[in-house]
């Protein structure tokens, strides 16, 4: 497993553990603006493992299909993943 990766994966872990602190936190009927703070830091986690694995991509998989002339549909698949995120 490469770095971006493992970068990627304790965000994930990270956020996992701040949602069910979240989940318990809405249990626990806490202060709605702490729980608003936890879901926008659990988001922001999630952003950041999707740009860590959108980097291993793009310098990983369409590097390498730059290199065998194959680079058309990489291309594609990064621009639809950018549509996705600029549509939110």
């Amino acid at each position: 497993m490469n770095e971006e990766k493992k970068k990627a994966l304790q965000s994930l872990k990270t956020a996992r553990g701040q949602i069910e602190g979240i989940i318990k936190m809405i249990e626990d009927e806490r202060y709605c603006i702490d729980i608003s703070n936890q879901i926008t830091a659990s988001q922001s986690l999630l952003k950041r493992a999707n740009l860590l694995i959108l980097k291993q991509h793009i310098h990983h998989c369409v590097k390498e299909a730059c290199n065998e002339n194959k680079a058309d549909e990489k291309m594609e698949e990064i621009i639809q993943v950018l549509e996705k995120i600029m549509s939110k």
